[in-house]
């Protein structure tokens, strides 16, 4: 897990966001442009933007960030009033719930359970024995790991109605669907306030609505893992984006190895899976979210079966090797940029 002399500088958490940015394109003139409504804000421990066209997109600009606020408030791990905290700290005992949380624990508890274990919201003791979650970032020993891990497992969750219940001495997180489903929330409302031209970044999960005013694609650049740069630039239009990479939080020893934040919840060690970064591009935010996380800790091969089997979403994986493995519904909306030199690979569905 030696990457030392691979690794750029390390930008902050903003620009550590797969997604380097929207990019402007060279399609209509500014002044024929709809007046863009422009916000942002810091929620779930990263900083959001929105940009958004329409009469209506102050009023529902101001509404999401309502919303934001609230689900984390409900969702919160650290916030000792927040209804996941309560249940991680009732001693076992069952706790009710409101039902946009239960609607979110029993989509986590889903894709855990579709993938195979390789997304568990029950990670978080052993993410923070290795400080991910604080500033005191370190190697847990292989004894903590072990102990910690017999309190990892998402099916021991119990949700029956609203009613959830968290075992003693375990704890529910639900880092790794939350913003995909908050996007998802915004998303609604902003539709329902008559945005149809819109793009959402809550800490590099994109989702784009519609098209830009002009009717051209949303042109995004993809970042290139372990560097300052882009790799290419994709252009979607009504799809979430949304990227896992372990460039995004990492630390490293004396020795030069790298160890970073997406962690094998079989082995309780970020995952070493022979990827750099997994892009999933799809309908929801909330499904890109949690698969862009599995995925990658289940490496391409297996990413690639998933995909084949599941459908409903494409993706592109950056291997170690240097190499881009892009799903067909959307190599052709991918452009590397020029000097890269990585090789693109379009991967086939199942014929």
């Amino acid at each position: 897990m030696n990457r030392g002399k691979q690794m750029g500088r390390l930008w902050k958490k903003l620009a550590a966001l797969l997604l380097a940015g929207v990019l402007t394109g060279c399609s209509a003139p500014a002044e024929e442009m709809q007046q863009p409504v422009e916000r942002s804000l810091f929620a779930m421990n990263t900083y959001m933007t929105f940009t958004a066209y329409g009469e209506d997109a102050q009023a529902a600009l101001q509404e999401a960030e309502e919303c934001i606020q609230q689900v984390e408030g409900l969702w919160s791990v650290t916030d000792e009033n927040s209804e996941i905290y309560q249940a991680n700290h009732s001693g076992g005992q069952p706790v009710t719930v409101s039902e946009e949380t239960a609607e979110i624990i029993s989509f986590a508890l889903e894709m855990a359970q579709r993938t195979g274990g390789a997304l568990d919201p029950t990670i978080y003791p052993v993410l923070t024995a290795w400080g991910f979650t604080t500033d005191s970032k370190q190697v847990p020993s292989q004894q903590q790991i072990a102990q910690l891990l017999e309190q990892v497992g998402y099916d021991r969750i119990q949700l029956n109605g609203t009613e959830l219940t968290v075992p003693d001495g375990m704890e529910l997180d639900l880092g790794a669907v939350g913003k995909g489903y908050t996007a998802d929330l915004v998303t609604e409302i902003l539709r329902r306030h008559g945005v149809t031209s819109a793009l959402i970044s809550l800490g590099g999960n994109i989702q784009a609505i519609g098209s830009r005013p002009d009717g051209s694609d949303w042109r995004l650049g993809i970042r290139a893992p372990w560097e300052s740069g882009n790799l290419g630039v994709l252009t979607v239009s009504d799809a979430a984006v949304v990227t896992s990479g372990g460039y995004e939080n990492y630390f490293d020893d004396e020795q030069g190895n790298i160890y970073w934040h997406i962690l094998d919840p079989s082995t309780g060690y970020p995952a070493d899976s022979g990827l750099q970064s997994v892009t999933i591009v799809g309908r929801e935010g909330k499904m890109c979210d949690a698969l862009s996380t599995a995925l990658f800790v289940m490496g391409a091969q297996s990413a690639e079966q998933y995909w084949r089997e599941n459908g409903g979403f494409e993706m592109l994986l950056v291997t170690d090797s240097g190499e881009i493995l892009i799903t067909e519904g959307i190599a052709e909306n991918f452009t590397l940029n020029e000097g890269r030199t990585e090789t693109v690979r379009v991967l086939q569905a199942a014929g």
